[in-house]
């Protein structure tokens, strides 16, 4: 075999390879791209959110607001449970002691007071008893803590931003775009449309039930605090640091939380709207929300020069 034929014969394999090594990555850039083709994008909001239910606290209301996740239910389990049984026992018993205590030493009924100043027995019972009450309570909390906390295998994740007075959101595995939230004012509010003062925004935040979903938290000025009743979170955005909290929503629904943390004079009005939907509906509303919030997208992000003078003009009520 001479030179110039043996170099054709590696060649070809060569050539055999690399085609057998493309082929199917060709034919699945192919496919996408065939899909991406028969995609419709919605011209408009494909979120009905008048077949939602809105779950808002009421007046007089007393206890939790409903549970919308498995989180906010183990809260609820744990202080109803457990809880309001143990504070219920130690009111009841102090009660009783102080009630006995006043009516059998009183002056008339005792007139010669004790001098007794030591009693081993007792001091070990109030000292032990206290102890027990403290461990019952830590068991289950430690192990529910651990599941508040623990981030199992998150779905998808979107980071939240807190600023002087709004929110920031961005859905980094769906084509990391994003966008701000402000509060509706009052004058501009839509009762019509079940929109609710104080607590309707006008960019909500759209999620997906029956999924896990990671939230990472953090903020661009002051201490703020990313807090939704019906989930089951509070959790505080810190400047300079990430904090890390998880959901997965059991049912569809509108609902609403605030900042809990004082960051300045507008604290009470950044409001946090959220509507739960089907997978199917969250897929919709992706589409959407990658064209309505192209602005924000790309390389400069929330915090990008573009989006700081946006939030200049929002702050200088230019919209």
């Amino acid at each position: 075999m001479n030179k110039s034929s043996f170099c054709m014969k590696i060649l070809s394999i060569v050539c055999v390879t690399l085609f057998l090594a493309l082929t199917p990555a060709l034919a699945q850039e192919a496919e996408g791209s065939s899909a991406t083709e028969n995609v419709v994008i919605p011209e408009s909001n494909p979120i009905n959110v008048d077949e939602l239910e809105r779950i808002v606290p009421v007046p007089t209301q007393f206890g939790f607001m409903p549970a919308a996740s498995s989180r906010m239910e183990r809260i609820i389990s744990f202080h109803d449970d457990l809880m309001i049984w143990i504070l219920g026992g130690i009111v009841a018993v102090v009660l009783g002691l102080l009630l006995y205590v006043s009516f059998r030493y009183r002056k008339k009924k005792n007139p010669t007071p004790s001098s007794t100043t030591h009693n081993v027995l007792i001091e070990i019972i109030w000292t032990a008893i206290p102890v027990l009450i403290l461990i019952v309570i830590a068991l289950p909390s430690f192990k529910m803590l651990y599941y508040l906390e623990r981030v199992e295998d998150p779905e998808m994740t979107v980071k939240v931003t807190g600023y002087q007075w709004y929110w920031g959101y961005e859905y980094m595995d769906h084509g990391n775009f994003s966008f701000l939230s402000y509060m509706i004012p009052d004058d501009e509010i839509d009762y019509s449309k079940g929109q609710k003062r104080l607590l309707s925004t006008d960019n909500p935040v759209v999620l997906p039930i029956d999924t896990n979903i990671r939230f990472l938290i953090t903020a661009a000025d002051v201490i703020h605090s990313f807090t939704v009743p019906p989930f089951g979170f509070k959790k505080d955005a810190v400047p300079g640091r990430l904090s890390e909290t998880w959901v997965k929503i059991d049912k569809p629904g509108v609902y609403y939380g605030q900042c809990s943390e004082i960051c300045g004079t507008g604290h009470a009005f950044m409001p946090i709207e959220i509507h739960a939907v089907t997978k199917e509906e969250f897929e919709q509303w992706v589409l959407f929300a990658q064209e309505e919030f192209a602005f924000y997208d790309g390389e400069y992000g929330l915090n990008g020069p573009i989006s700081i003078a946006y939030n200049n003009l929002q702050l200088e009520g230019v919209r």
